[in-house]
């Protein structure tokens, strides 16, 4: 097809980028159209990117917009509001503009979905994390929290150990602890209260604790959402969703360099994969911008060929 473009990524964060910036590098022209409202913005920074560690959310994709672009190729910010597959490639609508392209690649992430608790979402990012790699040392030594809500609670308090000696785990909606991870527990010096958990308290727009039957002092919650990768978009490709291995959460199926089941289509970062982290995110783009380039070739090739026969008869 004539398109005008040979990629066009969707979702300008560190997975869209660090595909783009792979098909740069291999001279395709790529468009990245981005919403502007990454995962991890109520974090305020992001950590354990080598080299970018305490970054902002908006620095990390500034810098990786910056590097795209330096290669002549497009970042622009817009909501896609369909996909639709066109003479061999596909249509990508805005609000305000379409535009053509032979191969998707599609970062769109995740959404979140929080425990329903009063209070909770305003502290998200804050004093209500999930990942201890990515807020621990931030929060090393105060009073944590870790609200029950499934079977990882027990594992997710021994593991918050490791940043702080005062751990409480809250059983809220989860399982009562077994004897032998009541003695996991105890020998960690992690205390187990029963009872649902009814409410957040908040001092200076800060936790402060943790209300069920009486109130435990808490600077920090520890809460399992469950990660639902960002899939509109793809449902009318007909391209599947399935659980993550661990059953945290739904990711759109694909195979390991990120194609999906829609021919030209491929997925990167969070979408793919709910539990990556920011430096696997940029690790999976980079993957799936090899594999387009790849295929792309061999579209290419396959076209010169054609070509070649038709000339000589």
């Amino acid at each position: 097809m004539t398109a005008d473009f040979d990629v066009i990524v969707i979702g300008g964060g560190v997975a869209g980028l660090g595909g783009a910036l792979m098909l740069s590098r291999s001279r395709r022209s790529v468009l990245v159209i981005d919403a502007g409202s990454p995962r991890n913005l109520p974090a305020g920074h992001t950590h354990g990117f080598l080299t970018r560690d305490g970054a902002t959310p908006l620095e990390m994709m500034a810098l990786g917009a910056a590097e795209v672009r330096s290669y002549g190729n497009e970042v622009v910010s817009g909501e896609v509001v369909s996909i639709a597959e066109v003479d061999g490639g596909y249509r990508v609508s805005t609000t305000d503009n379409d535009w053509t392209a032979r191969r998707l690649l599609v970062t769109t992430g995740l959404v979140d979905e929080l425990p329903d608790l009063p209070g909770l979402a305003e502290l998200w990012g804050r004093d209500v994390v999930h990942c201890p790699y990515c807020f621990g040392w931030e929060v090393r030594d105060q009073p944590i929290g870790v609200l029950g809500t499934g079977a990882h609670a027990v594992p997710q308090a021994l593991m918050w150990r490791q940043w702080s000696d005062d751990i409480v785990l809250f059983q809220h909606t989860g399982p009562a602890p077994t004897a032998e991870e009541r003695e996991r527990l105890d020998a960690r010096g992690i205390r187990v209260v029963e009872g649902r958990v009814t409410g957040l308290e908040t001092s200076d727009g800060r936790l402060s604790g943790v209300a069920v039957g009486e109130t435990v002092p808490r600077r920090v919650l520890v809460v399992a959402p469950s990660y639902v990768a960002r899939h509109a978009l793809l449902e009318p490709l007909g391209v599947e969703v399935v659980p993550h291995p661990r059953g945290i959460g739904f990711q759109v199926e694909a195979d390991a360099m990120g194609l999906t089941s829609a021919r030209g289509v491929y997925v990167a970062g969070n979408a793919v994969d709910v539990a990556a982290g920011i430096l696997q995110s940029a690790s999976s783009g980079a993957m799936a911008g090899v594999a387009i380039n790849a295929d792309l070739i061999e579209a290419d090739t396959v076209c010169a060929v054609a070509a070649s026969s038709w000339s000589v008869a």
